[in-house]
């Protein structure tokens, strides 16, 4: 007979509820409070484990920074590949699917939080330098052409696309469902947020590791059930 799971700490269910509520509502409409009737917990009891909204922003902050920095590597013992860059696109958008809240409420809290800033905008620059790592290492390996200027513009447009394809995506499904007199949607097309990245780079690679850019996105992206279809 299996050993029943043992229960959660208080401060892993306010960060669990936390991160639900911040990613459901945005930061700016959530207080302690609703975090607190949320669990069916005392507001004091909160209170014990943080003492205000920023210390939970600043907890999930932290876990959110570490994953990044596990993605965001250059393979070391191998030469790498359009493979590899896809892979960790995946992973990356992943992460930022699992805290959206971040970018969706990113000017708010960045101005709100100097020290988030900081630490956001080194998420930036270091996505930024392992891409153009990657894209170094393919010009040498042959299956990309780019000069070092144009490199550098591909990671800054990397950079630029991954950080704000969110709110890109809500802006989007707003006007969609203006259109229609509906509510948009939650979410936003995270799963083509790698290959629209990719398609920045597309222009650049060569041969086999285009095509196999090529043969990924139609994979990817076929719609649902046409792989089946004959």
């Amino acid at each position: 007979m299996a050993e029943p799971k043992p229960k959660r700490r208080t401060r892993e269910r306010i960060l669990e509820a936390a991160l639900r509520l911040f990613n459901e509502e945005g930061v700016p409409n959530v207080t302690t409070a609703d975090i607190a009737d949320e669990l069916e917990i005392s507001p004091g009891n909160l209170y014990y484990h943080f003492r205000n909204k920023d210390e939970i922003i600043h907890a999930l902050f932290e876990t959110f920074e570490k994953r990044m920095d596990e993605q965001l590597v250059v393979p070391e013992e191998r030469a790498p590949d359009v493979e590899d860059l896809w892979f960790m696109l995946h992973l990356v958008f992943e992460t930022m699917a699992q805290y959206r809240f971040l970018y969706r409420d990113l000017e708010q809290i960045v101005s709100h939080d100097h020290k988030l800033a900081a630490h956001f905008g080194r998420i930036v620059e270091h996505g930024t330098q392992v891409v153009k790592a990657l894209c170094q290492a393919m010009v040498k390996s042959g299956s990309m052409h780019a000069s070092p200027r144009e490199i550098e513009a591909v990671g800054q447009n990397v950079a630029l696309v991954t950080t704000y394809w969110i709110s890109f995506q809500r802006v989007r499904q707003s006007a969609r469902a203006a259109r229609r007199g509906t509510t948009a949607a939650g979410g936003g097309e995270l799963d083509h947020g790698a290959y629209q990245v990719l398609a920045l780079i597309a222009p650049y690679l060569l041969g086999p590791a285009r095509a196999l850019l090529d043969r990924l996105g139609q994979q990817y992206l076929a719609p649902a059930g046409a792989a089946t279809q004959r």
